[in-house]
């Protein structure tokens, strides 16, 4: 079974402007993900990142319908050495620390694919996972 590993950006797009097309073009692709994943037909990995990074979340309501996809989430990574040393080496091709630590924690999770709005996240090419955004990764799911 496909598991995938869904960042902040991703959980947070269905409840960003959807007046513009591609925005809710990627919020329904990212609504079907998950409905996938309830449904049983994709494993999710969820982080102590995506914990740390919802928990600071200003919105209430945001935070409270993000915070219940770890209840379904198959696999949980937790804060190991292991992920501070990839951490290190992700960062070094460019990325960001919280995003790096993200990518590291999809990749200890085994997901095979790392799902993200963030299209500087999108350029970059990370061994053993596929940096994918929703729309494109339900076209390839899909297909």
């Amino acid at each position: 079974m496909t598991t995938v590993y869904l960042d902040n950006c991703s959980f947070n797009r269905p409840f960003d402007n959807l007046l513009h097309p591609i925005v809710r073009l990627e919020a329904q692709s990212k609504l079907l993900i998950q409905s996938e994943i309830a449904l049983g037909r994709l494993n999710l990995v969820w982080s102590f990142i995506l914990e740390e990074e919802n928990s600071v979340n200003p919105y209430e309501d945001k935070k409270e319908q993000i915070y219940l996809w770890k209840k379904i989430a198959k696999i949980t990574v937790t804060p190991e050495l292991g992920i501070l040393t990839s951490t290190k080496a992700i960062e070094a091709l460019g990325i960001k620390t919280n995003d790096a630590m993200h990518i590291a924690c999809a990749i200890s999770g085994d997901a095979e694919y790392f799902i993200t709005t963030d299209k500087k996240l999108l350029n970059k090419g990370v061994e053993n996972i596929t940096i994918i955004n929703p729309m494109d990764f339900v076209r390839r799911y899909f297909s």
